[in-house]
């Protein structure tokens, strides 16, 4: 099998994951307490690195939610650069390992407690999108670049997005919900283009086009501006050094 043998495949799989990552990467960035745009390197680290040096025909890298909160009390304790250097630390360490053929040690870890682990990760996810997808976030603090949290845990935000409920962020979120059920259930069997393009892929293309055609034409059925994911854009390498610096938490009051 060549490296392009599955390109067909492959890229449509890989603009889905494209537009699932950046959103997660600078979501579980603001979440564990670091800049956004180290959560853009480390999904491209992930992405591309490691898929290459790999050499398995299936993987999956990228952030993992699960590890916020140890990452967000590291950075409180050691600081973001010391953090960089632990994480550079635990790289050697899994490079090693590797190299070692110390893999197999994931044999002695049961499917079911894995399967559980995903499973509760995935429902957390659902759970965390509902209150989105009906119109509440968190407000921005000021002109920087990352929100400040708002309290809410995952069950009282069910409480909070009751003031905030948002009938255009409602009927972009459930036409998204029926074509991915959709083209799931219907559209895959009729094979040709419907297979060959995935379900999530059409979902954004629809939310990005009914974005786009509304705030020309129709404003007031547009999606306001902070229900939108912000991209962080650096002009040159001094603006991205100062991206990767970290935050000023102690600006925010």
């Amino acid at each position: 099998m060549t490296f392009f043998s599955e390109w067909k495949k492959d890229l449509s799989a890989s603009i889905v994951v494209f537009f699932v990552a950046v959103p997660l990467c600078l979501g579980i960035a603001l979440a564990s307490g670091a800049p956004l745009v180290s959560g853009i390197v480390a999904g491209i680290v992930g992405g591309l690195i490691v898929g290459l040096i790999s050499h398995s025909p299936l993987g999956v890298s990228g952030p993992a939610a699960g590890l916020a909160v140890i990452v967000l009390n590291a950075i409180g304790e050691l600081g973001f650069e010391t953090f960089l250097v632990a994480v550079v630390l635990a790289g050697v360490i899994q490079v090693v390992m590797g190299l070692a053929k110390l893999g197999v040690l994931a044999y002695f870890f049961p499917t079911s407690v894995i399967k559980g682990m995903l499973a509760g990760i995935g429902i957390i996810i659902i759970l965390k999108q509902i209150p989105h997808a009906l119109g509440h976030d968190s407000d921005p603090v000021g002109d920087m670049e990352f929100v400040q949290p708002d309290g809410d845990t995952t069950l009282s935000a069910f409480d909070s997005m009751m003031a905030d409920l948002s009938g255009n962020s409602i009927l972009v979120s459930m036409v998204c919900l029926a074509i991915l059920i959709l083209w799931e259930v219907k559209l895959t069997k009729l094979g040709g283009f419907f297979k060959l393009v995935q379900g999530p892929i059409a979902a954004v293309a629809f939310a990005s086009a009914y974005q786009a055609l509304t705030s020309l034409y129709a404003p007031d059925w547009a999606i306001s501006p902070e229900h939108l994911v912000s991209v962080p854009v650096a002009s040159n390498f001094g603006e991205l050094r100062d991206m990767l610096a970290g935050p000023d938490w102690s600006a925010i009051g």
